[in-house]
């Protein structure tokens, strides 16, 4: 899969397999595309891609409690077509989805040709949540066949026509804390805390290093995964938008071909309908 060079430098380093080797922040002013450019990019090439039906791109988007995952889909859909860009949110697996493999309950919300979709987590909470917050018996897991069956299934998308491109919001402790409190603070932002932002707080680091390694067993050629400075929300915001936008530009650069014989023929009948 080709990336521009703004994306490859932000792409996944296997040989840096822990967060604290990537950045959470960018020290000086950063020489950043432009987000409304990038977002203005995406509306146009996502329209292009939903006109075309033949390719599709889904996005991962994965991080800790508070990294901005939310934000960031609500960003990325600015511009976007809703008719051909879908969201969707995934939790802790219950009922029918606890009840079925583990990839069971993505398959139906994948994109189809001609859309994006956004995953707010995904099927790789199945390799970090679920190590962290089991809905098995322990007995019934076996980690490296769900990294085998990730990696299986992703290549399945791309050589089925759907790009795969997985971001990590690579969230600093102090940040985390720091987001925390503010939904403590402020009233609109309290409905969000629970119980579960506690027990996600404490359990950070045993989260983080599972997220580590899933990303070690999941980083492929195929379906990338890129480390995203997450700690200012205006600089992770324009580093995912710009490679989402040069990934729709390479998947529909131009709109179809029109019939030109459709087009003669609709003047035709317009013409013969009094209309010039």
């Amino acid at each position: 899969m080709q990336f521009s060079d703004f994306a490859k430098q932000w792409r996944y380093d296997p040989d840096k397999r822990h967060f604290r080797d990537y950045q959470t922040s960018l020290a000086d002013a950063p020489d950043l595309p432009e987000l409304e450019e990038s977002l203005e990019q995406i509306g146009e090439f996502q329209r292009r891609l939903w006109a075309n039906r033949r390719r599709s791109l889904l996005v991962v988007i994965h991080g800790p409690d508070t990294s901005g995952k939310d934000s960031l889909i609500r960003t990325l859909a600015t511009y976007a077509d809703p008719a051909g860009f879908h969201a969707w949110s995934f939790s802790r697996p219950q009922g029918a989805e606890a009840r079925h493999d583990f990839l069971w309950r993505v398959v139906p919300l994948l994109p189809g040709f001609g859309e994006m979709v956004a995953f707010n987590r995904s099927h790789h909470e199945a390799v970090i949540g679920e190590r962290v917050w089991p809905v098995l018996n322990e007995s019934e897991y076996n980690w490296d066949n769900r990294y085998r069956s990730i990696r299986s299934f992703e290549r399945h998308l791309v050589e089925e026509g759907t790009t795969v491109v997985k971001i990590w919001l690579n969230l600093s402790e102090d940040e985390h804390r720091q987001r925390l409190l503010k939904r403590l603070d402020k009233p609109r932002k309290r409905w969000k805390f629970d119980k579960s932002d506690i027990d996600g707080w404490d359990k950070r680091q045993q989260y983080e290093l599972f997220a580590e390694e899933a990303l070690a067993n999941t980083h492929t050629d195929a379906a990338p995964w890129f480390v995203v400075p997450g700690d200012r929300k205006p600089e992770a915001r324009a580093i995912v938008a710009a490679i989402l936008a040069d990934q729709l530009q390479r998947l529909a650069p131009e709109y179809p071909q029109e019939d030109q014989a459709v087009l003669d023929e609709y003047r035709r009948l317009l013409a013969r309908n009094g209309v010039k």
